[in-house]
């Protein structure tokens, strides 16, 4: 590990250090418009701040306050901390570094020691770090969980989240018959953690990625998009999971398996809990059922999104990502719970709450990628009822009873939709949304005065072939799926979704598919990113593009709003995105208004 410590910050960051160390975990329920306090700024996810200082009237004078060059050139997808004017943020392959918040001048940074034989799946990005008690929490792309000091970067404890990888995981395990045994790859099943962690009443808050096995297979040039995913037939996989770690000791306090090692095939759903009929054999799976007993073994399940809290109530709210192996359902019969759900858990032991399976028997890599939000949903006929929505892969934002799971509402949908449930052929299928979505890791912002949320969102077709080797002496005949973008346009939309009708208030296009979220402001103001490197400002009621700036790197990862003595700032990672194509850079990028 290797600390680059600023002599002359060290006095401000101790005590700015042990101010946080006494914070209580729960002060990040309310941010009050100063600190960015959390991966969503409280727990309620809504990545809206109270400051106005920056408003629709002054906005045209953001000016570049400060800009921090890492050198670490990939894509960066961070969420900033900011605590008592010091900023705390995750670079790609899990370096940390600490800055003055005014000035952008490096206190710290910490150096990940990564194992070299651990497999990413995919790629190095990191969306952040949690800061409490005086530590930084951070989960690792080879599946460590580390506690750094907030005051020098030091390191406290690193623990192992998983088991050493599984030997089934993994392209070298492929029979020597599979066609994709020889393909060039960037990612498979390597197990990992993008997630930023949250800390809540002593506990920090993980969940691992990378056990829906499939296949990344290398765009054919640089800075374009994923060339394919493959869906590989055969017995890979583990079962995902979500995990309280002591905040102390780092010591494992409860692990909730996102595969029930009962119980995993469900009720063999014809329809989507929303009443979508699936093409479905449900017989033949009912009979395949016997046949792959240890299903549950090989489940997926990733843990994509940071949880959001209901601190009232003790519950925690994450989704979960496609079961395994993806795109090929030979060895998965049955639901495949609770794969492709929003989940709800009782955040001191981990006890199932309840769940909601948005695609039962996914064939299509549908995760619940983007964070669910958390807020008070007022309906047609003016009720209130506390409320979880999650913007979905599939192109709907949905909105449930944060207590009972009920489906509230569905809004229309935000993203062109064709063809969607269509199984994979041999000729090709093509539909819309497809494995990227929709709204896939970008977490939405939400304005609950105006019941608005905004939604990040991707259209891109996508086809999904089935192939089939032939059978040999030695080998039975193999079967698999692909998925990979057509030739068809594609761009990104923001949307901003009227909560209490489920309508779409606005949108706006862009030219690329949108990928890194959104902040919303008490000025009435909605920031977002481009991967073109556009960074913007829009009216949020009316969705008018009010100010723009242009980065030399892609702009996809999520702005937040801090303030220190009295000054409101605006900050934005940009540094791209592999899987999109989007150009990849180091700039940490920090605005204000001009005469501040």
């Amino acid at each position: 590990m290797k600390l680059i410590l600023s002599l002359s910050f060290m006095l401000v960051l101790s005590v700015a250090s042990l101010t946080a160390c006494n914070r209580a975990d729960n002060a990040v329920v309310s941010s009050n418009g100063k600190d960015w306090l959390s991966y969503g700024n409280d727990y309620s996810s809504q990545r809206f701040t109270k400051a106005d200082q920056i408003n629709v009237d002054n906005v045209k004078d953001l000016t570049l306050a400060w800009k921090h060059s890492s050198s670490v050139v990939a894509s960066y997808q961070a969420t900033p901390i900011v605590q008592n004017g010091i900023m705390y943020f995750s670079l790609p392959f899990n370096h940390v570094a600490a800055v003055n918040a005014v000035t952008g001048e490096e206190l710290w940074r910490y150096e990940h020691d990564r194992r070299e034989d651990w497999k990413m799946c995919c790629g190095p990005q990191n969306r952040g770090v949690a800061v409490s008690n005086g530590k930084v929490y951070m989960g690792t792309v080879d599946a460590r969980l580390i506690a750094l000091e907030a005051k020098s970067g030091e390191k406290v404890w690193d623990i192992d989240v998983v088991e050493a990888a599984i030997s089934r995981e993994g392209q070298e395990t492929l029979s020597k018959d599979d066609p994709n045994k020889l393909r060039k790859v960037t990612g498979g099943t390597g197990i990992g953690i993008s997630m930023a962690p949250v800390v809540y009443k002593g506990k920090v808050y993980i969940g691992i990625t990378g056990v829906g096995y499939g296949l990344h297979i290398d765009s054919p040039t640089v800075d374009a998009p994923l060339g394919a995913v493959i869906g590989v037939a055969g017995r890979f996989g583990r079962p995902g999971f979500l995990a309280a770690f002591d905040v102390d000791s780092g010591s494992r306090v409860w692990q909730f398996d996102t595969i029930p090692s009962e119980g995993w095939e469900g009720n063999f759903s014809q329809t989507t809990a929303d009443g979508i009929t699936l093409d479905r054999d449900i017989a033949a799976e009912k009979e395949d059922l016997a046949k792959y007993p240890d299903a549950a073994s090989l489940g997926g399940g990733s843990a994509w999104s940071t949880p959001a809290i209901d601190t009232e109530n003790d519950i925690l709210y994450f989704g979960t990502g496609n079961p395994s192996p993806q795109m090929n359902d030979v060895s998965r019969p049955g639901d495949n719970l609770y794969t492709v759900s929003l989940v709800a858990l009782d955040a001191n032991t981990g006890e199932l709450k309840w769940h909601y399976q948005q695609v039962p028997h996914d064939l299509w890599g549908y995760d619940l990628a983007s964070p669910p939000v958390l807020f008070d949903y007022t309906n047609e006929a003016g009720k209130t009822v506390a409320a979880v929505g999650q913007a979905s892969k599939t192109g709907w934002f949905y909105i449930h009873d944060r207590l009972t799971g009920k489906l509230l509402r569905k809004s229309d949908a935000f993203v062109p939709q064709k063809n969607m449930f269509a199984k994979a052929t041999f000729e090709g299928e093509t539909l819309y949304p497809g494995i990227l979505g929709g709204s896939n890791w970008s977490p939405v912002s939400l304005d609950q005065g105006k019941q608005l949320a905004f939604v990040s969102g991707i259209h891109a077709p996508i086809k999904y072939t089935l192939h089939e080797t032939a059978a040999t002496e030695t080998s039975p005949a193999l079967r698999y799926v692909s998925s990979e973008p057509t030739a068809d346009p594609s761009w990104g939309v923001l949307s901003a979704v009227d909560l209490t009708t489920g309508k779409i208030a606005w949108q706006s296009k862009t030219d690329q598919p949108l990928v890194g979220g959104s902040l919303a402001t008490a000025g009435g103001l909605l920031f977002m990113g481009e991967g073109n490197g556009n960074f913007n400002a829009y009216n949020s009621e009316t969705g008018e593009m009010l100010w723009q700036t242009k980065s030399g790197f892609g702009v996809n990862a999520p702005p937040i709003s801090y303030m220190v003595d009295g000054v409101q700032y605006i900050a934005v990672a940009s540094g791209g995105n592999w899987i999109m194509g989007f150009k990849q850079g180091d700039a940490m990028l920090v605005y204000k208004l001009a005469s501040k």
